[in-house]
């Protein structure tokens, strides 16, 4: 019974924690991430206009349109796409934010039949 009565108490003082996220500020601007590749750190940087999401990482440039669909989330979409799988739109969102970084998370924008969604996570500086 203590055991329920606690699980109770924790999830209703859960509920009442309020994350912040004003994602109007990560609209536009210069950001950088950290990703990690063969168990090795890197950093990437990216530029995001009102239309465009410019990657650069590892020597490589690539553009994305950029469709919001409300303040918080958007769906990027490679311009010049050299595979299928690039071809493939990516659905954004941003979860949390701070007063220079925000968490995000991002996924496929359409689910592929028989296959599980995977979600991967991440956290963006903004540097400009």
């Amino acid at each position: 019974m203590k055991k329920i009565q606690f699980l109770l108490i924790s999830v209703l003082l859960i509920g009442c924690y309020d994350l912040k996220r004003d994602c109007t500020d990560y609209k536009t601007g210069k950001f950088e991430f950290k990703y990690i590749i063969d168990g090795v750190e890197k950093t990437g940087q990216f530029l995001r206009t009102d239309e465009y999401n410019i990657d650069y990482y590892e020597g490589v440039i690539d553009t994305s349109s950029v469709r919001w669909i409300n303040d918080c989330e958007f769906i990027l979409k490679k311009l010049n796409p050299k595979s299928n799988a690039d071809k493939d739109a990516i659905h954004m969102k941003i979860l949390t934010t701070t007063d220079s970084s925000y968490t995000f998370e991002y996924k496929l924008a359409v689910k592929k039949p028989n296959r599980p969604q995977r979600v991967e996570k991440g956290i963006a500086k903004k540097i400009e």
